[in-house]
């Protein structure tokens, strides 16, 4: 039984596969993101981290209780006797009164020589069990503000996990939109191959008929297998998207769904964006965290009080005795620096200056954030009066192309100008997905910036 366990434990990870996915599509895409993603995993964990920090910062306010198992043996007349005060067994004999006692009697007291059963006493076992308890009472603030503080690390780190999402998200579906434009671009390429495979059939027409020569067919060809490798460039870089979705995702993405659209921007007010944005609710929360240090500098002015209280029992033998044995101890104890030379103070000092530059540098993440948002804006504004003229300049150049083509079966045009039109038709596709590349890819920076998830 244990060698098929064996087996089945070796063996399974042979056996197991990735989770593959056909035709997803960028929702589902966005879901398993959420839930597979190992960087988004792994800021997680720093959340936990943070929490149980937070939790053993509070942890503190309620002291600690120690058990304390002791099994000592010695012949050290100091730690025997100890022992037997310990366990509530020391004796008058213990001083020597038996030798003493014996010279007294035999008429010469000695007051002078050591008694030997003090000083040379048998070993001795010493078992003591100990409780002991010590609780802060008083500690000027400290804890208070530790306990704050961790619970603000806790916030601060759930919002570096939102970043990351969200980083992933636009990378997500940055990615997908580009195969989007990949598949329009490849569709324009197809159109522009087809008509080349016309325009090289055209061509070998009139090569045998005598109206065109073998070197146009070659400038056809040669065009035509340029063309042939624009759409292999872009069928690859379709396979390299999709192999880094299949990273962001920790699964084989082997194909998406969904097709071009164009991208219409949010209206985004900038006061909503500087409320929503996560590294202006990261430098907000660090401003609080500076507030909450300045406290707890200054609570070191302040005394500190504690209380501690201890029960044991001791005895030569394990645990014998206990009640007849036992003891207590409580106490408290206050403390309260008078000087370390102006460390405290330059400390809170210190804190009050960090204050200051965090709020500086909030205010400057504002009107820095404030500019990016007015950039991108401008520029989806310039590239969608890019989109359309080159929308207006690619319709012209494939009527063009095709106006030539006519020319050409009618010998008024060569081979060379038709190639050359051509040309300027695939220049245009080119320069609209590269424009319309750039457009999507802005939205998507605004969308995260403002912390959006859906388009």
């Amino acid at each position: 039984m244990k060698m098929i366990l064996w087996l089945i434990f070796v063996t399974l990870p042979i056996f197991a596969q990735t989770q593959i996915y056909t035709h997803l599509d960028l929702n589902r895409a966005i879901k398993i993101l959420k839930r597979d993603s190992l960087e988004i995993n792994i800021a997680k964990f720093d959340e936990d981290i943070k929490l149980f920090e937070h939790k053993i910062a509070k942890g503190y306010n309620y002291g600690k209780l120690d058990l304390i198992q002791l099994a000592l043996r010695s012949n050290d007349a100091g730690n025997v006797f100890g022992f037997k005060l310990q366990s509530r067994e020391a004796n008058f004999g213990d001083f020597g009164a038996e030798e003493f006692m014996n010279n007294f009697l035999a008429g010469h007291p000695d007051y002078v020589t050591p008694p030997n059963d003090l000083n040379y006493p048998d070993a001795r076992n010493n078992f003591q069990t100990k409780l002991h308890y010590e609780v802060p009472i008083y500690t000027g603030g400290k804890l208070e503000q530790y306990s704050k503080i961790t619970a603000a690390l806790t916030k601060l780190s759930k919002l570096d996990t939102k970043k990351i999402v969200n980083e992933k998200i636009y990378q997500l579906k940055k990615s997908y939109y580009n195969i989007y434009l990949l598949d329009s671009y490849l569709k324009n390429l197809s159109i522009i191959d087809k008509n080349m495979l016309k325009l090289e059939d055209m061509a070998r027409a009139m090569i045998q008929e005598g109206y065109a020569k073998k070197v146009d067919l070659l400038e056809v060809q040669s065009k035509k297998a340029n063309v042939v490798r624009m759409i292999n460039t872009a069928k690859a870089n379709k396979k390299l998207v999709l192999h880094f979705i299949s990273f962001l995702l920790n699964s084989k993405v082997k194909s998406i769904s969904g097709v071009y659209k164009k991208v219409m921007p949010k209206t985004f007010d900038l006061h909503e964006i500087l409320k929503k944005n996560i590294d202006i609710q990261k430098a907000m929360q660090g401003l609080k965290i500076t507030d909450m240090n300045i406290k707890l500098q200054e609570s070191s002015r302040l005394p500190t009080i504690g209380a501690f209280a201890e029960f044991s029992s001791a005895d030569n033998t394990f645990l014998n005795d206990f009640k007849k044995h036992d003891a207590y101890t409580i106490g408290m104890q206050f403390k309260w620096n008078i000087f370390n030379g102006n460390i405290d103070e330059n400390r809170i000092e210190k804190a009050r200056i960090k204050n200051l530059k965090v709020k500086a540098q909030l205010e400057l993440a504002k009107e820095g954030i404030a500019l990016k948002v007015a950039k991108i804006k401008t520029e989806i504004e310039s590239m969608d009066f890019d989109i359309d003229s080159l929308n207006t300049e690619l319709k012209l150049a494939r009527t063009i192309y095709k106006n030539y083509l006519g020319r050409y079966q009618e010998k008024l045009v060569s081979i060379n100008d038709v190639i050359i039109k051509q040309s300027l038709e695939i220049q245009k596709v080119l320069k609209l997905k590269e424009v319309q590349n750039k457009r999507t890819s802005k939205i998507l920076e605004l969308e995260n910036i403002a912390n959006g998830e859906g388009i």
